[in-house]
């Protein structure tokens, strides 16, 4: 088995032609290994057809992301979105994907990745460079976000007319948002906000850190992909992120606590960035090109939010299998939090050229979205 194994874990890295060579010059080769290769589909006849595929493409690209290949944003996005692109195109475009940071650096570096061309295509999270997207923080703002879809569509369509002079750097695929996040707790229930007080909470982004703070607690800002081994090591007291993650970082079986905040608008969200480099989409043909834009946009950005959404009862199902303990926030209690969180929103706007247009044109797109979602 550790041949297989070497020859599929290598199949991420390399490719599948040095794959086949490495499989083919090992003498000696068990026949259950065959076999199993075999019942995977993985045959010489496969990579055959793969090798003619790639040598058929015009142009190739690299998308490079943080998460492990087992999250939900790689296989039921990332992978397909790709997979739709080449075949649209007739085989002529050709993405390769490259997840968990394989290509090199870290989380925060992926936007600037795909700026200057060290990938080609990156998927990340906008948070995770305090600054770099101001205007797009408004829906990050407390108890601003609803569901993933209508948020997505909503960012989505309010970049496309505020936020060019954040994004001119790279040719824009997509905004989304995930759902609402929620609080996943090691030591007990929270069930107010003052049981924060003193608790180490990871903090999605700079707007929520301001409200951890202001609850009395310690607010620690690092990547999602970080938080696991956090909370194992006692670094963190209380996670916040969506369920849609919890699943595939395990986070369930480190926290074993979950409040959740309900109601019409969220806790919080985070919204992510998928971009491509501009010199890559300006060197494809118009035919081209138009494959791209039929795959970004307002569509793209509301399926996005979706899965995520979709994904949320996946991540919670697996807290609930694991015998962990749920709490709803009391809807007083919610209410209160809300009113506490008012001068984070105040100091946004006030701190924002035109604040309050932007944030009264968030909500406005919110709601339009939510409106059309309920027809």
């Amino acid at each position: 088995m550790d041949e297989l194994n070497s020859v599929l874990n290598r199949q991420c890295t390399v490719p599948q032609t040095e794959a086949k060579t490495l499989y083919k010059n090992k003498t000696g080769v068990n026949m259950k290994i065959k076999s199993l290769l075999v019942s995977l589909g993985i045959t010489f006849g496969s990579f055959s057809a793969f090798n003619a595929q790639a040598a058929d493409a015009e142009y190739s690209f690299k998308l490079h992301h943080m998460l492990p290949p087992m999250a939900m944003a790689h296989t039921k996005f990332l992978v397909p979105w790709a997979e739709k692109v080449e075949k649209e195109s007739n085989g002529r475009i050709k993405i390769d994907i490259f997840p968990a940071m394989q290509m090199g650096g870290k989380p925060p570096q992926l936007f600037d990745q795909a700026r200057k061309g060290v990938a080609d295509i990156t998927w990340t999270v906008a948070g995770y460079t305090p600054g770099r997207f101001p205007k797009g923080g408004v829906f990050e703002l407390p108890f601003v976000p609803t569901n993933a879809e209508v948020t997505s569509k909503a960012l989505q369509e309010y970049a496309e007319t505020e936020m060019q002079d954040e994004l001119e750097e790279v040719h824009l695929l997509a905004l989304h948002t995930h759902a609402p996040g929620t609080l996943h707790a090691r030591d007990g229930v929270l069930k107010t906000v003052a049981d924060l007080a003193d608790k180490k909470v990871r903090a999605p982004n700079k707007l929520m850190a301001q409200v951890f703070k202001d609850a009395g607690a310690s607010a620690i800002f690092m990547p999602v992909t970080q938080m696991t081994s956090a909370l194992s090591k006692g670094v963190l007291d209380v996670a916040v992120l969506p369920f849609e993650v919890v699943a595939p970082l395990k986070i369930h079986e480190q926290t074993r606590y979950h409040t959740e905040i309900k109601g019409d608008r969220g806790l919080y969200a985070q919204f992510f960035v998928f971009s491509m480099n501009k010199d890559a989409y300006a060197s494809l043909p118009a035919d081209l090109k138009k494959v791209i834009d039929n795959n970004s946009g307002i569509e793209l950005a509301g399926h996005i939010g979706s899965l995520f959404d979709q994904s949320e009862i996946t991540g919670r199902d697996r807290a609930v299998a694991n015998g962990n303990t749920f709490y709803t926030m009391a809807d007083d209690e919610v209410a209160a939090w809300k009113k506490k969180t008012r001068p984070v929103v105040k100091d946004w706007i006030e701190d924002m050229d035109e604040g309050q247009r932007l944030f009264d044109k968030a909500n406005a797109l919110i709601s339009k979205y939510e409106q059309e979602a309920a027809k």
